[in-house]
């Protein structure tokens, strides 16, 4: 295998997608983990509840893996020969994810927190919460789709 401008552009890309998503799922499980941690002081019954809602923006993470996944696949099908035009298609594709996943899961992560608080004053808002939480991660989501369509 020889690495070309194309491949180096790819993997680049690839990596920036890849921990861009990730680091936003990680920032974003810290701050429903430990919002929750202080709403167990209060309450400690939601402990079930708020790990549901403290998971959430860890699936940002998944879908960078996931695209990473289906883009080094797509490169090894094509016997890692592609054209520039692949991979800026591919970088294009993949630094969206990187960066869409990254404030899906921070802005997602704030939803959770805010319900995860107010479970903690005594309100019965789970449920609320998971459909809230559910719009910034359908960004994530429709970018994840676009990488799969960017593939050559």
């Amino acid at each position: 295998m020889t690495f070309t401008l194309p491949l180096i552009i790819a993997y680049c890309a690839m990596a920036i997608m890849l921990a861009g998503a990730c680091v936003g799922s990680a920032i974003g499980v810290t701050i429903a983990g430990n919002t929750t941690i202080g709403g167990l002081k209060k309450n400690p019954d939601m402990y079930g509840k708020s790990m549901i809602l403290c998971a959430l923006p860890s699936t940002q993470g998944l879908y960078g893996f996931a695209g990473f996944f289906f883009m080094l696949n797509a490169i090894k099908g094509l016997n890692f020969e592609i054209t520039l035009g692949q991979s800026l298609a591919m970088a294009a594709a993949a630094i969206a994810l990187g960066v869409t996943g990254y404030f899906s899961a921070l802005r997602q992560a704030n939803v959770c927190a805010n319900g995860i608080s107010e479970m903690a004053n005594g309100q019965d808002v789970f449920s609320k919460t998971m459909i809230l939480a559910v719009f910034p991660e359908l960004y994530a989501i429709l970018t994840f789709a676009a990488v799969f369509l960017a593939l050559p």
